[in-house]
């Protein structure tokens, strides 16, 4: 670590998607703040599925400087130089899945550095899927972020629950939260659609909510209704999304006071006056600020869906009310619950998280990483993770030519066209 408090931080973030980008660089700069002494931190992308766009990752507006594409073999040789150029970063935050978190764990005790970086990671959002496994596999990292003191609880209890050492699990919040409180203007009334990629994921359901959202629009046309996208056509991001709406509407003859729109969230609740969605994240942003938020039950209230993670919140309701401008009133203490009460609560959400990385900065030593999974815990199940990942920092490094650019950027293209066009007809062929 600097050998003073008052030297910058050198942190590092690796993330895989545009959404895990905007919370990783955001984290590391709540978690590292040193006032005028703050650094900006090194970001680094890891190349996959869902590698975002240009548009994509400036759209998060978190750094106008693009974070660098990388393997995971790169990023520890990243790491390992830096070290060795006595440059080291002193955290590393991994805005990554679980299975990659927990490669990278290996991969960072395998370098055997002589003074390792702090490794933080966490969730982007609601966690509603996958707990304990997720939990599990960043099980070893120095700290695990919740993002509440409802998700601090239960991941308190999984660790507890298996043996498990604790006491890497600090309390936070969701680093995006902010912006003004809500205040309706005169002669405005916008409803927002927060859209998810993979939430419905059939065709249906998606169908469904795009069907009644044009029909909202059309029985309200003094309303704007506005449907926020995540990506466009051909882009993925933290989830797969095999029928983009995009597509779907063309068949609706939408009214005009109807419109898809983009970019940066924030920006849009700037001027929502109800924010509608299944279980996004947008939720809890919105709620943050005040706006009126409501949940769908539509589609039912099921764990697949997500918004079983509402229940108890008052906002759980359904399309024929909201058509009727019956709109729901959160619970207090549900919000509360989960960090978005609006107040001077926010302000200090990230103190614990800041005093636990500064603590084990300045400490004599940081522990050996000693994950939950290994191959006494899990013989059946680590290999397979393992080997995925292809960690070997000792292999020759490739030339990054542009040819080798073209190629990945060509296959890379082949498959999203596989997964948003050929597989949903694929699918549909097997249904006949």
């Amino acid at each position: 670590m600097p050998a003073s408090t008052k030297q910058a931080v050198r942190v590092a973030v690796l993330a895989d998607s545009d959404t895990r980008w905007k919370w990783g660089a955001l984290t590391a700069r709540r978690i590292t703040d040193q006032g005028a002494q703050a650094a900006e931190p090194t970001g680094f992308l890891l190349r996959g599925r869902a590698t975002p766009t240009a548009r994509q990752l400036a759209e998060t507006g978190v750094s106008t400087t693009p974070p660098r594409e990388v393997t995971g073999a790169e990023f520890l040789r990243e790491v390992r130089d830096a070290a060795a150029r006595g440059e080291g970063f002193d955290v590393v935050v991994l805005a990554l899945v679980g299975g990659t978190v927990r490669a990278l764990l290996q991969g960072v005790a395998e370098l055997a550095l002589e003074r390792r970086p702090v490794l933080v990671t966490g969730y982007v959002g609601v966690v509603y899927e996958k707990l304990a496994d997720g939990l599990l596999l960043r099980h070893g990292a120095d700290v695990v972020l919740a993002n509440s003191r409802h998700d601090a609880e239960r991941f308190r209890a999984v660790y507890e629950g298996v043996g498990a050492d604790a006491s890497s699990v600090v309390e936070a919040a969701l680093p995006f939260l902010g912006g003004a409180p809500y205040a309706p203007e005169a002669g405005r009334d916008t409803l927002v659609f927060a859209a998810q990629p993979s939430v419905p994921a059939g065709r249906a359901e998606r169908t469904y909510l795009l069907r009644r959202l044009v029909e909202h629009a059309r029985l309200h046309p003094r309303r704007e209704v506005l449907l926020k996208l995540r990506s466009k056509p051909g882009e993925h991001t933290t989830h797969l999304e095999e029928l983009p709406y995009q597509r779907l509407v063309r068949d609706l003859d939408p009214p005009p006071n109807f419109r898809l729109v983009y970019g940066h969230m924030g920006e849009v609740l700037d001027r929502t006056d109800l924010l509608v969605t299944v279980s996004s994240t947008a939720a809890l942003e919105a709620l943050h600020r005040r706006v009126p938020t409501a949940i769908l039950s539509d589609l039912g209230v099921r764990e697949v869906l997500g918004n079983h993670h509402f229940i108890g919140s008052g906002l759980l309701t359904s399309f024929d009310r909201l058509d009727a401008d019956v709109r729901p009133e959160p619970d207090e203490e549900w919000l509360g619950r989960q960090g978005v009460a609006a107040g001077g609560s926010y302000e200090t959400a990230f103190d614990a998280a800041r005093a636990r990385v500064q603590e084990l900065l300045t400490g004599p030593g940081l522990p050996p990483i000693t994950p939950y999974y290994t191959a006494e815990t899990a013989p059946g199940y680590l290999p397979g993770i393992l080997a995925r990942h292809r960690l070997d920092v000792t292999a020759p490094e490739p030339r990054d030519s542009g040819l080798r650019r073209v190629v990945r950027e060509a296959a890379r293209g082949a498959y999203r066209h596989g997964v948003q066009r050929v597989a949903p007809v694929i699918r549909r062929l097997g249904e006949l």
